[in-house]
């Protein structure tokens, strides 16, 4: 679906209008392409004094080819794979950066949050179009007293106002690195890294995203994060879904690609165009988990990473909406993840380190007027990460969620033409999303090197005004 809005934009007589009259100014985003650098730019990276991750950072980013910035030094000044970081930042009037990566873990009461000025304020206009910001931090439930937690906790409206502030296209998010992690920790934490300074992330933007520890095991090849991989997908037919299978397999996986027999012509043409599987099967049906772990098992003997993207909505006001309305609305949204992720890790399809994804939906965190049974399943997705990722971190595997905002697909095309206006422009970006940049975001959170990343529900809203 076309946003001619943003298409006008783009053309000079648009850009004097917007400019004249201050409309909002969707940017042009850049997203993934293979073969793309990482970032357009240097990265500018600090740390308040004391902080634990900036040499390790600094060697991650160093590995994967990016040039690295001292705030300390003078704008032509390169640092190597440790670069100082406790110097007072001085200005680089000059320099333009592709990221500002901020270590802020050393931050241990509020009189130290002053050292985050000192870092960004003289930078805060040196970010290039569509940049990034990363804040690294502890989890405040992990900090080691009440102070400590405080002042963590402070960081998330930081980067959340800095996702409002810089735009451009630019993203800021708060990265929480559990103390004292270990390889697996680093790995998901240079997976993490990876995603968010990368093109995959173009609509994601104030986000907090945690890394603990679990089983993850970096790839041969982080162009190719998925080799080896049998990824399960549900409601790979059309829309997300089918930019979910063509995204994993791009990055390596041997897809499963499921779907109603209804949409079965789609389905096969989906599964043809990357050699996929293709599963012609109701969800909703008593034997469906059943018959999934049958074929799984014989035709795979495992499925590494589950993709829970099957989803319907049949929309009516509460007072108005049949029983029919909210009970297949709640079975295909979430009843039915329970039911096969029950059976295959019953049966022990999915092994350690293997990986659930579910999407949710913004629905299910702000509420929707003529949603209550969608929005009902949604948050119902919310709480199964919540409940499972702790319940399964002892097999050592993860759970995580997407939550889109308003994405361009069939279903928002028929939205009425105001309210279609007014969700495309409600966010930080000025445009709605794409169905790919769910997908880059599953497609993360699916890598094996991304499974110590648990427990977490990453919004894909471009910042949405709405439940944030």
């Amino acid at each position: 679906m076309t946003d001619r809005y943003a298409s006008f934009v783009q053309s000079g007589a648009g850009r004097a209008l917007v400019k004249r009259l201050g409309l909002p100014d969707p940017p042009r985003l850049r997203r993934h392409r293979p073969g793309d650098p990482l970032l357009p730019g240097p990265v500018l990276l600090g740390a308040a004094t004391g902080g634990r991750l900036a040499e390790p950072v600094g060697k991650i980013l160093t590995a994967a080819g990016v040039e690295l910035r001292d705030p300390a030094a003078g704008s032509d000044e390169r640092v190597g794979d440790a670069p100082a970081q406790q110097a007072a930042p001085s200005p680089q009037a000059d320099a333009r950066f592709g990221a500002l990566v901020y270590d802020a873990t050393g931050i241990t009461d509020s009189t130290g949050l002053r050292q985050l000025y000192d870092f960004f304020h003289p930078h805060a206009r040196s970010v290039l179009p569509s940049g990034r910001v990363i804040v690294l931090g502890t989890t405040p439930a992990e900090c080691s007293s009440p102070r400590e937690a405080t002042a963590q906790r402070a960081l998330e409206g930081l980067t959340r106002s800095i996702g409002k502030e810089f735009g451009r296209g630019v993203t800021a998010q708060l990265v929480h690195v559990t103390p004292g992690g270990d390889a697996s920790t680093l790995t998901s934490l240079e997976a993490t890294l990876r995603f968010l300074l990368s093109g995959r992330s173009a609509y994601v933007s104030g986000q907090v995203v945690r890394v603990g520890t679990g089983r993850a095991e970096p790839p041969a090849d982080w162009d190719r994060p998925l080799d080896g991989q049998i990824v399960l997908v549900t409601g790979a037919a059309r829309g997300i879904g089918a930019a979910l299978a063509r995204v994993l397999a791009r990055d390596g996986a041997q897809v499963v690609a499921l779907d109603i027999p209804a949409a079965g012509d789609e389905l096969a043409q989906v599964a043809n165009e990357i050699g996929a599987t293709a599963v012609q099967l109701d969800l909703t049906s008593p034997d469906a988990p059943a018959r999934l772990a049958e074929h799984l098992a014989a035709r795979h003997g495992r499925v590494d990473a589950v993709v829970h993207n099957a989803g319907i909505t049949r929309d009516k006001t509460l007072g108005r909406m049949d029983v029919d309305r909210w009970d297949s609305v709640l079975d295909v949204n979430l009843s039915s993840q329970e039911r096969i992720n029950d059976v295959l890790l019953e049966r022990e399809l999915i092994p350690a380190g293997g990986r659930l994804v579910s999407v949710s939906s913004i629905a299910g965190i702000a509420g929707n007027r003529g949603q209550t049974n969608y929005a009902t399943s949604k948050a119902g997705v919310i709480g199964l990460v919540e409940s499972l990722a702790p319940a399964l971190r002892d097999r050592g595997i993860s759970v995580n969620a997407v939550a889109p905002g308003f994405i361009e697909t069939r279903l928002t095309a028929r939205i009425p033409l105001m309210l279609r206006e007014a969700g495309r422009r409600m966010n930080s970006m000025s445009q709605g999303g794409l169905p790919v940049d769910v997908a880059e975001t599953i497609g993360w959170l699916a890598w094996p090197a991304s499974s110590a990343v648990s427990g977490n529900v990453v919004r894909v809203c471009g910042q949405s005004l709405l439940g944030a």
